[in-house]
């Protein structure tokens, strides 16, 4: 199998192989995001140690399962371990032999402890034991490579990378593995034979978000719309009950994260805590912290502030697309025939909505794109706030060089041509925004457009054009 993108993170485990010192390296991310794989593929399947956690069990009904494990790999012990304590006993005896694999190019001792959060289990020793493995033994081991993934995110930052015990800042790599980007989404499509155009590789990130256990079920048989017909809108398919499984799979109990996901699914651009704390199904307090942070930890919603207005509360928005998708298309009001529904005049809505997700993932191939990654910038929205037309920005770039950058997403078939109506909006927007702000930078009107733009006699207006090409940038 070939190990697509992921660039950052080889590098990262390269240099965990050639460190010449002992190395505790944490990787998480949310559910099918691919954490597994591409350990698995980095390493070529081959580890001094491997473990995986099961979920849904007992402490005792874990340690039989590591005792399993351990027994696979050489451990001759008989009867399954009595704690945690012993069971990284057994770990280190076995890790101790001279006969042990080696990883054949740093001759480093690998071990690989897959989905952690599941090994542990309430009020298990689990945790004490793990910090006293790693600390009275592994961090004296210049040859040890301790890898711990994990996709209940909340858990692994809880436990393990905000650690006030043993484990503090005892972590030497950490690893936030998210979606793929869309330049990753088209480098997948070419090495599995799906023929899309990048207009279409674009559409796929919008109803599956680049996720490389979703992209992989596409067909190459089918269009992209019967590759979503048939994974999503049948029951037979891959991918119907997904949504569910997900949160029953990374939240214990996920009512008030299901109920927090479906407002802010009814609320594009967002609320606030306040808002939140209004709706009797969310309530207030410590829990609902709680849930609004593993939620951003697992990439599902995204917190900002509106521009010249942070005294004012933080925003929510919910901005993982096949989460959008499916409480827009499968939840509530499920649509029979997703063929259909792209035929329809609601679906240009939909996917201009859609196009917007797409361009706050690719916020950094956008100021590439404007030659400004190296200029310090900060993404806000902005709502006006006297105008009764509601006039908004979704994202726009304010930056140290004086300029802010208001962007305009548009999804179209053809080139977005600019008519005098849509000049006359776009200079209102930034019109309104000056005299609202006060700001005294230069506004440039940047239009973000999937098929480029037609250029007429209206669309000097804009300052600058990002195409759907640019936005495929590594």
């Amino acid at each position: 199998m070939i190990l697509v993108g992921r660039e950052y993170e080889k590098q990262v485990l390269e240099d965990c192989l050639s460190s010449g010192r002992p190395e505790f390296a944490v990787l998480y991310g949310r559910l099918r995001v691919g954490k597994t794989y591409l350990i698995r593929q980095f390493f070529s399947e081959r580890f001094s140690f491997y473990a995986t956690g099961l979920t849904g069990t007992s402490n005792r009904e874990k340690l039989k399962v590591f005792h399993r494990q351990l027994r696979e790999q050489g451990d001759e012990n008989k009867e399954a371990p009595e704690d945690w304590f012993e069971a990284f006993s057994r770990l280190k005896a076995l890790l101790c032999r001279e006969s042990v694999y080696r990883e054949p190019t740093s001759n480093k001792k690998v071990v690989f402890l897959d989905e952690l959060p599941w090994m542990d289990s309430g009020k298990s020793d689990f945790l004490p034991a793990l910090d006293f493995f790693w600390n009275s033994w592994g961090s004296t081991q210049p040859d040890i490579l301790l890898m711990v993934c994990g996709s209940a995110a909340s858990w692994i930052i809880s436990n393990i990378l905000q650690n006030t015990g043993g484990l503090y800042n005892r972590m030497t790599r950490i690893i936030h593995l998210r979606p793929f980007s869309l330049g990753e989404c088209e480098e997948f499509m070419r090495v599995n034979h799906l023929e899309m155009s990048r207009r279409q590789i674009i559409e796929s990130y919008m109803v599956f978000g680049g996720i490389p256990y979703y992209l992989n079920f596409l067909s190459p048989r089918l269009n992209l719309a019967q590759n979503v017909e048939e994974l999503c809108m049948k029951r037979t398919g891959q991918l119907h009950d997904e949504f569910r499984i997900l949160l029953s799979s990374l939240f214990l109990h996920h009512e008030k994260h299901a109920a927090v996901l479906n407002a802010l699914s009814k609320s594009g651009k967002g609320m606030t805590r306040a808002d939140l704390e209004k709706m009797k199904a969310i309530g207030g307090g410590a829990q609902l912290t709680k849930v609004l942070l593993e939620l951003e930890q697992c990439d599902f919603i995204r917190k900002y502030y509106a521009y010249g207005k942070k005294g004012n509360g933080m925003i929510y928005q919910l901005v993982d697309p096949f989460t959008l998708f499916c409480y827009q298309f499968m939840n509530e009001h499920p649509i029979s025939s997703w063929i259909s529904y792209t035929a329809s005049p609601a679906y240009n809505a939909w996917s201009g909505f859609a196009f917007e997700m797409v361009c706050l993932h690719h916020v950094a191939q956008i100021k590439d794109a404007l030659g400004i990654r190296g200029i310090e910038s900060q993404d806000y929205s902005w709502r006006s706030s006297k105008q009764k037309d509601g006039a908004q920005i979704d994202l726009l770039i304010d930056r140290k060089d004086d300029v802010i950058n208001l962007c305009e997403a548009k999804f179209t078939t053809e080139p977005f041509e600019i008519d005098l109506a849509c000049e006359r909006n776009l200079i209102h927007k930034r019109d309104l925004f000056r005299q609202e702000t006060d700001s005294p930078k230069s506004l440039f009107i940047t239009l973000i457009s999937a098929s480029g733009l037609k250029k007429n006699m209206h669309s000097a207006c804009v300052q600058n054009t990002i195409s759907g090409d640019d936005l495929f940038r590594r």
